[in-house]
């Protein structure tokens, strides 16, 4: 079995050295960027199994990056990973395509299950948002 193909999006390389580590023995990191433009790029030219999505990016935001993402890539799916909890945030995210969203606080426990569910092509919401709408 091989592993899936990840394309990991995040500001901070602190925290995308992080989401590789977490991945290790679950997917292989094809692609790291720093912002939207860079994360359509690197989707396109690489053409990921995953995009895994930080939404406050500099220069184009990951709810934008994701639409546009959505037409360079449209086989990847793309599962939110942000610290933005707003309920109108994640509603957003949330609305187009992508398969999940999962809170940068929820990522060590969360992130390899959020994975496996994209995988499988069902949809991903962070516990901690699930509780908060509940």
């Amino acid at each position: 079995m091989s592993l899936c193909r990840v394309l990991i999006v995040d500001d901070f390389p602190a925290f995308r050295e992080f989401v590789s580590y977490l991945l290790a023995d679950s997917a292989r990191v094809v692609a790291q960027a720093s912002d939207g433009p860079e994360a359509i790029r690197k989707a396109e030219e690489h053409q990921p199994d995953v995009i895994i999505l930080d939404i406050g990016l500099p220069n184009l935001d990951g709810i934008e990056a994701h639409k546009r993402i959505s037409v360079a890539a449209p086989r990847s799916k793309t599962l939110f990973l942000s610290q933005y909890e707003d309920e109108a945030v994640v509603s957003s995210a949330l609305s187009g395509s992508s398969y999940g969203y999962v809170l940068k606080s929820d990522a060590s426990r969360e992130l390899l299950p959020a994975l496996a569910a994209v995988l499988r092509g069902q949809k991903y919401l962070s516990r901690g948002l699930a509780s908060a709408e509940a």
